[in-house]
């Protein structure tokens, strides 16, 4: 094959000079290859650059669950799934237009997400008898062995053409092939019309300093795959995407980890108080605390704690003495955190703790999704034990939802869980950043002196309206208190065996959290206010569940979406909207936490349940097969 790499290319003529130019509404591009091949740098590159077009972007990056799996396996693979396009992108998509598989394995492992007219880009160096056996495949012919004759199957030798590029940098081999995913992505920015700008400041920015040559090399490497994409007929057409109307403002390119963090942040300027975060670093949380810890100049303090329960007890002695506290993890975390979490209840303490689900139970699945730490959200503590539960819906409104715990948190003096997800906490999608002026004061009930009728300090002196002790911070002259894990006196705060005391405390803290429905705002309803069918979700299921819906309404189907974010308490007018609905159907990413919720709490209703735990997102095609089927009866 001729490698087209010799002539350099002007690319701002050979974009004016370009043929059989399309325009495309949307495209799914997936990367897929070894865990060591750099198909997350690729797809994020690929994503920024069409962000800062003024794309709507989803993406959905796929990390092998093993550490190290064998290099070449199946299990070993990769994959970075990202969608594009001129409207509003609420989901990575379901199946894709373009494949690029950096080994047989990527392929035999993706081919099941190919469209009927998809692309499929392959190195051509690894269709080798060894590695093509390595990936399971029966016959030396993977692609007649997937039946994808049918494709447009393109199989550039992208390791030796990479090599043959970067002959005279100097770098040894290893650095060299290292390279390969950058000729893949000029592959890309070909097909799909997209500037380098962004994707090679970013190569300075991270290797220019520390090692030039590597710099250059992966900026001709993706020079040259552009120019082998531009001097041979592998591809017949290239394409436009158009920018996607969004409202007016500046973006930029956000993870939901990423989000939550600067969530948690805001939430700390607007109360004025310091950030403390005492985490143990676990998948797919982790981020949350190393983006916390960039901050200090903004007054944020982290530690990384040698555990999940020193985590959480670091963030409680933190909010004892007055900082806006957080700790972040995922499932088996948060059951490990559960007595300090109880405590935190007990002495009631502003706390966030950040639950980015994860696949389980035991060690699980630690880098796929789902939503199965619910129940143990609303209940995983010893006694009457009731906490705030939120749950965020998009990478974007991390934010938001991250802002929403910590106001409620110290405006309220109780616990508040935001659970995310996998899916939502490593995606990303363009954000509005919103100006702080945009967000409301929170007001925490801080206590300095006391009040004029009283003689002492009494800690469990309550807010009429929300029920929020005051929050008194040690050192404070006058002002000294107890606190800590055993009952209180429902004023003194010493500790009580008074059975009629502990009654009036349990029921107190219960009608505490049950009040914070006074600050939330109702459920709203997507679609019209009666309908044949309502879809009711969650969390992260918010993109397929929204774009299942939409279609099946475009088509003139009878059908609604109800996504619930505030989950503990309630929003107050859910019962009103259930009962305008002929038939209600739950769908989660477990087996049944939310159902079972709703059915405790709306006795009255049926609720059909559509449940996953394969350690995916849900699809839109699953969802209106499914949908369908309910609107058939």
């Amino acid at each position: 094959m001729e490698s087209g790499l010799s002539a350099p290319v002007n690319y701002n003529k050979l974009l004016m000079d370009k043929q059989n130019v399309k325009e495309l509404k949307d495209v799914v591009i997936r990367f897929s290859g070894d865990s060591g091949d750099g198909m997350q740098l690729t797809g994020t590159l690929f994503s920024d650059t069409s962000a800062l077009m003024g794309n709507g972007i989803s993406t959905f990056p796929d990390y092998p669950a093993e550490i190290r799996a064998p290099q070449g396996t199946v299990a070993g693979v990769s994959g970075f799934q990202l969608h594009f396009g001129s409207g509003n992108v609420t989901n990575p998509g379901d199946y894709c237009d373009v494949l690029v598989a950096m080994n047989p394995a990527a392929l035999k492992a993706n081919a099941k997400w190919l469209k009927p007219d998809a692309t499929v880009i392959i190195d051509g160096d690894t269709l080798t008898e060894k590695s093509v056996q390595k990936a399971g495949f029966a016959t030396l012919d993977p692609i007649k062995e997937l039946g994808l004759e049918n494709h447009n199957v393109v199989v550039p030798n992208i390791t030796s053409m990479t090599k043959e590029a970067l002959a005279e940098t100097g770098l040894d081999n290893k650095s060299i092939v290292k390279c390969k995913n950058m000729f893949a992505l000029g592959i890309c920015f070909y097909i799909y019309n997209r500037p380098f700008d962004h994707a090679k400041k970013y190569i300075d920015g991270k290797f220019l300093k520390k090692n030039p040559a590597v710099a250059e090399a992966n900026k001709l490497a993706m020079d040259a795959g552009y120019n082998y994409a531009a001097n041979t007929h592998a591809f017949a057409n290239t394409y436009d995407v158009a920018p996607s109307p969004l409202e007016k403002g500046v973006y930029r390119s956000i993870s939901g980890n990423v989000a939550t963090a600067w969530g948690l942040l805001a939430a700390s300027e607007k109360s004025g108080r310091p950030l403390f975060c005492g985490s143990y670093p676990i998948t797919p949380a982790t981020v949350i605390l190393e983006e916390l810890a960039k901050h200090k100049s903004l007054g944020a303090k982290t530690v990384q704690a040698e555990d999940e329960i020193a985590g959480i007890c670091t963030s409680i002695g933190a909010a004892f003495a007055g900082n806006f506290a957080v700790t972040t993890t995922s499932g088996p975390g948060l059951s490990l955190k559960s007595e300090a979490l109880g405590l935190a209840v007990m002495a009631e303490l502003p706390l966030v703790v950040v639950d980015v689900q994860r696949g389980g139970p035991s060690t699980g699945l630690p880098t796929k999704t789902e939503q199965s730490d619910l129940v143990q959200a609303l209940y995983g503590r010893n006694g009457e034990c009731p906490v705030v539960v939120l749950a965020a819906s998009t990478p974007s409104d991390c934010f938001h939802y991250a802002f929403q715990a910590g106001k409620i948190a110290m405006e309220h003096m109780t616990p508040v869980i935001l659970l995310t997800d996998g899916f939502i906490a490593n995606g990303s999608q363009p954000w509005r950043i919103p100006s702080m002026s945009d967000y409301p004061a929170i007001v925490p009930p801080v206590c300095t002196a006391l009040d004029e009728d009283e003689a002492q300090y009494m800690p469990y002196k309550r807010n009429p309206e929300t029920l929020a002790r005051r929050w008194a911070f040690p050192g404070t002259e006058g002002l000294e208190h107890r606190i800590g894990g055993l009952e209180k006196d429902k004023l003194k705060g010493s500790v009580s065996h008074d059975p009629a005391n502990h009654q009036i405390m349990t029921n107190t803290r219960a009608e505490k959290v049950a009040r914070v429905v006074n600050v939330i705002p109702d459920q709203t309803v997507m679609g019209a206010d009666e309908a044949d069918v309502l879809v009711i979700g969650w969390g992260g299921t918010l993109g397929h569940l929204q774009t299942a819906v939409e279609e099946l309404q475009a088509e003139g189907k009878s059908i609604a979406l109800c996504h619930f974010n505030y989950i503990n308490p309630l929003p107050a007018n859910v019962r009103d909207i259930f009962k305008r609905y002929r038939r209600l159907v739950v769908c989660e990413l477990n087996a049944g936490q939310f159902a079972g919720y709703l059915r405790q709490n709306f006795q009255e209703f049926t609720f059909e349940q559509f449940n996953k735990c394969e350690g995916q997102p849900f699809t839109v095609i699953e969802l209106k097969d499914k949908f369908n089927e309910l609107l058939a009866k």
